[in-house]
């Protein structure tokens, strides 16, 4: 119910596609919910990444190791697919199981009306993309793959975006150079679209991948604060920098600090942190656009009878702290 003009699935694997395909740097934030990829694109952002590892924590309240089902992020992906006109790119985790099972996970997330998804080479349970203990699978199985995500792509949408990801750096027995191996089999062999060094550490690393890599790369930043300008990493040839939890990190601990605060101080915390908000630059979150409240009555004025239509101009609700006085 985005105010822009709807886009079709088409077009916005479309759009996802031109800013992989351009010579210049994007910044794609993540997280959980269909709120937080509306605030990126008021924010100004082009993309969005629906992050596991977020849907684990706030959906299921469990550690990112396998445990979110097909179905959980298929349906999860549908609901933020809907609401913005941006490209949504979906964590698929494995796929799922193997080749089979990753070619049925394409179509699902496919017919969710997301832009792409990525698959990575973890062993099954697999671990969080950050934590230890992870293990990958041998770079032909997930060849194998890759090629069923494409072979599914192709009978549907050949403009859906498949990115390969590879989480060899940090994990057992992985090395930088067994990480790029990988990706340039997962794109020239694999067909992949976009491949993933996840947890890269040094510029340098950025350089020499995307330099061996012949497809456009995408990477999240595993090194050590602070993290290199966007010029930075723009200059060594890199696509996409993407945070992938960042909404929903900001957004719990935010939330973990006001309930502390709360608890000590009770409502004062909330007056000072409402006073906090009016003053921020970018200001209280406007909750009528971000969900775009007013489509309600448009379409109650269009189709309901005069007789059932709902009294706005002589009712009103309570206040909430993020309301604008």
């Amino acid at each position: 119910m985005s105010s822009e003009t709807p886009l079709s699935a088409t077009d916005k694997r479309l759009r996802l596609r031109q800013v992989i395909a351009r010579n210049k740097l994007s910044v794609m934030p993540g997280g959980f919910s269909p709120v937080y990829a509306r605030m990126a694109e008021l924010a100004g952002f082009e993309c969005f990444f629906l992050a596991g590892s977020q849907m684990s924590a706030f959906l299921l309240g469990v550690p990112d190791n396998g445990i979110l089902g097909l179905r959980d992020v298929a349906d999860h992906a549908r609901h933020m697919a809907r609401v913005t006109p941006m490209p949504i790119l979906v964590d698929a985790d494995t796929g799922f199981g193997n080749a089979v099972n990753v070619h049925y996970t394409v179509q699902e997330l496919l017919n969710a009306g997301v832009a792409g998804l990525q698959i990575e080479d973890q062993e099954a349970p697999k671990k969080s993309g950050t934590g230890a203990g992870r293990r990958c699978i041998s770079i032909e199985e997930n060849v194998g793959k890759l090629k069923a995500a494409v072979a599914a792509r192709n009978e549907l949408d050949p403009q859906f975006v498949i990115c390969a990801r590879t989480d060899s750096l940090g994990s057992e027995g992985g090395s930088f150079e067994d990480a790029v191996e990988r990706c340039i089999a997962y794109a020239r062999v694999g067909g992949a679209d976009i491949v993933w060094l996840n947890s890269i550490r040094t510029l340098d690393q950025v350089e020499q991948a995307c330099a061996r890599i012949s497809v456009p790369m995408l990477a999240s930043w595993g090194g050590i604060r602070p993290t290199p300008s966007l010029d930075e990493f723009e200059r060594r040839g890199l696509r996409i920098l993407l945070h992938p939890t960042i909404a929903a990190s900001a957004g719990m601990q935010a939330a973990w600090q006001m309930l502390n605060d709360m608890q000590a101080r009770g409502s004062q915390a909330i007056d000072d942190w409402a006073a906090g908000v009016a003053k921020h630059p970018a200001g209280a979150a406007d909750l009528k656009k971000i969900f775009n409240a007013d489509r309600i009555r448009e379409i109650e004025e269009l189709c309901l009878p005069e007789s059932s239509r709902r009294d706005y101009q002589n009712s009103s609700g309570g206040h909430t702290p993020l309301d604008k006085k």
